[in-house]
């Protein structure tokens, strides 16, 4: 007895296999390109050693990090015709261009000003590599701007209209400035300046710890903790307003991240509880009376639809949302926890003594990586069954021709490179780390009226050697 692979489920968890590793990689390169371009500009206009080592450090990794984005992101594209050439199909005279502006103007601005600020640092002069640092954020920012209107117009599809089966746009700014994509850009931003802001506390706790570079280690948590006590309380209230927008224009999506079955006015809170699609059911719920209206809809008495209200055929699956929605609240508030008590601290002298808080740091430096999977699983699988939402069903966006044996092997490839590729970069990276700042650059120094050349010297010591 043979058993059938389905191309359709495959295809999906192909996909989510490649998304999940490579969205990482930007939750922490768009952060960290921002701050190489703040350390830059501080070392520019002050002259302090600090900012120089800090940013030689920072720079390294980031180097590695964004060569192992590119990589795992090439093979994206390719999957809209391996996989999903009807959703090509259908949705190219919108889509493509989009994602030709991504990488006219954000990837090639990345990738030309990457080689100054890694090279250039003693070839140029400063004012020049502080330039190429904000040409390099600016262009994580751009990617960032065009990735998620794509994906936002995906969500909450606008200005096109659908000529013989096709999308075809009819109104350019009504497309890339779609009614879901203002909220989902500064969420997702500010998702990942938080990520890059952790991982920062977390290198800094750890250099602490251990009595490594210790002034440069006290000034990556000072400046993190300062950024994260604006920016985790922005977080909350843009993801308050991103929600308000699904609302509006995914009612669907709210039902399942709430775990709402049946329309309730006024709606409960659902803290806990085990969905079951099968009997359109919530069993064990844990619920707040009447705080869900409050939370979702800003009203004692407001409303929220019930899952019900849809065909069976067009319920997206509650679980993973309802799960995953959790999971990244949860992270949020274990954050601002740890920014508040990290300010306490400060603000009573009492932070660089206290050594639960620096091993508290390591621990949640990674917690940023788990919100924004858990945001990408909450907003991705709440969209289903659809890839254009209310529009093109993902059954219908599959590649007609694919056999699920194909995929499986497909699969199965992306996942031995994956397991070999993430590890041996993130191996790397913590090299780097455990070297340290004082070791990743040091100062500019002139002998004899020139500037020292690190290779030249490498080369001569060589000689004499």
């Amino acid at each position: 007895m043979y058993m059938t692979l389905d191309p359709l489920l495959i295809s999906r968890l192909q996909w989510a296999w490649v998304v999940s590793w490579h969205i990482l990689l930007p939750a922490f390169t768009v952060g960290l390109a921002s701050y190489i371009a703040v350390l830059e500009g501080l070392h520019f206009f002050t002259g302090r050693d600090v900012w120089f080592r800090l940013s030689g450090f920072w720079t390294r990794i980031f180097a590695v990090s964004f060569g192992m984005g590119v990589v795992s992101g090439i093979i994206m594209p390719f999957q809209f015709g391996t996989n999903w050439s009807r959703f090509s199909e259908a949705t190219a005279d919108v889509l493509s261009p989009l994602m030709a502006y991504e990488g006219l103007t954000a990837f090639f601005l990345e990738a030309s000003f990457l080689g100054v600020l890694l090279f250039g640092r003693r070839l140029v002069p400063p004012w020049v590599h502080f330039f190429a640092a904000l040409m390099v954020a600016f262009g994580t920012l751009f990617s960032s701007f065009w990735i998620l209107a794509t994906n936002s117009w995906m969500q909450t599809p606008a200005g096109y209209k659908i000529v013989n089966g096709r999308f075809e746009p009819a109104d350019w700014l009504a497309i890339i400035f779609n009614p879901s994509f203002p909220y989902r850009l500064a969420h997702n931003v500010t998702a990942f300046y938080i990520t890059t802001a952790f991982v920062v506390m977390g290198v800094g706790a750890w250099l602490l710890r251990r009595g490594r570079a210790v002034d440069d280690a006290r000034v990556m948590i000072r400046m993190a903790l300062n950024l994260l006590i604006v920016i985790v309380p922005l977080q909350i209230f843009l993801g308050d307003q991103h929600g308000l927008n699904t609302l509006e224009y995914q009612p669907a999506k709210i039902a399942a991240i709430e775990g709402r079955y049946d329309t309730e006015r006024p709606t409960p809170l659902t803290l806990f509880g085990i969905p079951d699609d099968a009997d359109a059911a919530m069993h064990d719920a844990i619920e707040i009376p009447d705080l869900g209206s409050l939370i979702l809809t800003h009203s004692w008495n407001g409303e929220i639809k019930g899952l019900k209200e849809w065909p069976p055929d067009q319920r997206p699956p509650v679980a993973p949302p309802f799960f995953a929605f959790r999971i990244m609240v949860g992270i949020g508030l274990i954050m601002l926890a740890v920014v508040i008590v990290g300010q306490i601290l400060q603000l009573r002298r009492r932070l660089w003594d206290s050594v639960w808080f620096l091993r508290l740091c390591q621990i949640v430096a990674p917690f940023g990586f788990l919100a924004v999977l858990a945001g990408w699983i909450t907003t991705e699988v709440g969209r289903q069954p659809w890839t254009v939402y209310g529009l093109l069903r993902t059954a219908d966006s599959v590649s007609p021709s694919l056999t699920g044996a194909n995929v499986a092997v497909s699969l199965a490839l992306y996942i031995i490179v994956y397991l070999i590729m993430f590890p041996t970069g993130i191996a790397f990276m913590l090299g780097l780390v455990r070297r340290g700042p004082q070791e990743a650059a040091e100062p500019q120094q002139v002998e004899s009226g020139r500037p020292n050349r690190p290779f030249e010297d490498a080369a001569r010591a060589g000689a004499d050697a």
